[in-house]
């Protein structure tokens, strides 16, 4: 039944997300405003057929796995209420956000990640702009949700559910959605999150509700121009090569590199992977933190 759901649920999402690009390219167009490039949107595309060969190929797996702790669960729910759906949402949402801030804290995951951020632009189709690795360890995260009685096909539900947020804030054409900006992640948000300015980076980590960034210390709101600079998106080191190699594999080519280099320690070496972006033991390269409190200075 659950598996129905997912497929009806992309059956109506698609022709709304045919419809809100169309819109934002025709709005991009009459207001002279480049939001577009046929390069960027291939790679959009590209990266999102990657991550669903994957996701697909693995799904049976995953399932599997999460299906296999359902069965040892901790909590048994009398019945699929509003109560149950409600719950699995929060805490899904929960998992989701420690997820994201892990790709964006460890430098391993980081590689994975990074395929997401690597556009310098910010339209409805970079929410299609995968972290093509991801299916293959994130069913981990959701194990903890299994354990609490909530079985596969509804955490592939919610999840799938919940993307469809996450993917229509990818723009910049809703500038302040009022009330909504202290719940849930807004377009606003998230243009902060995409942004390689120091003082935005590794900020607003949330899927669905910006409530876990401002519990967990993570929260940036997205400043007026006249108070900060603009935003730029991308990378804060932009890709040389832009090839569809390169735009996988740069970060891991970029991390045996440094894991090669002599002379290192174990301890060195450990924090070349699971160290956050950008550490280096001769400060050759900065971390967001590095990069944010040169900033304040």
């Amino acid at each position: 039944m659950e598996n129905l759901q997912e497929q009806l649920l992309l059956f109506i999402t698609t022709p709304i997300y045919i419809i809100v690009i169309g819109v934002e390219v025709f709005i991009a167009h009459i207001s002279f405003k480049k939001l577009y490039s046929l390069k960027g949107t291939l790679y959009n595309a590209y990266l999102m057929l990657l991550n669903l060969g994957i996701d697909m190929t693995f799904r049976i797996l995953y399932i599997a796995t999460l299906n296999y702790f359902f069965t040892h669960r901790l909590f048994t729910w009398s019945d699929k209420g509003g109560l149950y759906w409600l719950t699995l949402l929060l805490i899904e949402d929960f998992i989701f956000y420690w997820l994201h801030r892990f790709d964006h804290a460890v430098r391993l995951f980081w590689a994975v990640h990074v395929t997401h951020h690597s556009s310098d632009e910010m339209n409805f189709t970079v929410g299609f702009r995968s972290s093509v690795f991801q299916p293959l360890y994130r069913f981990i995260y959701f194990i903890p949700i299994a354990l609490l009685g909530f079985n596969a096909l509804d955490i592939a539900l919610i999840y799938s559910a919940t993307q469809i947020w996450g993917i229509l804030v990818h723009t910049t054409l809703v500038r302040n959605l009022g009330i909504l900006e202290y719940i849930f992640v807004t377009p606003s948000h998230h243009r902060v999150h995409h942004a390689s300015n120091a003082l935005y980076l590794d900020r607003n980590m949330g899927m669905f509700l910006i409530i876990w960034d401002k519990l967990f210390g993570t929260f940036q709101a997205e400043m007026p121009e006249n108070e900060y600079e603009s935003i730029r998106y991308g990378l804060t080191t932009p890709l040389q090569k832009v090839t569809p190699t390169n735009i996988l594999f740069h970060e891991w080519k970029q991390m045996l590199n440094d894991l090669s280099k002599k002379g290192l320690t174990v301890k060195q070496r450990w924090c070349y992977l699971f160290g956050p972006p950008g550490w280096s033991h001769d400060g050759s390269s900065k971390t967001s933190e590095e990069l944010r409190v040169s900033v304040k200075r």
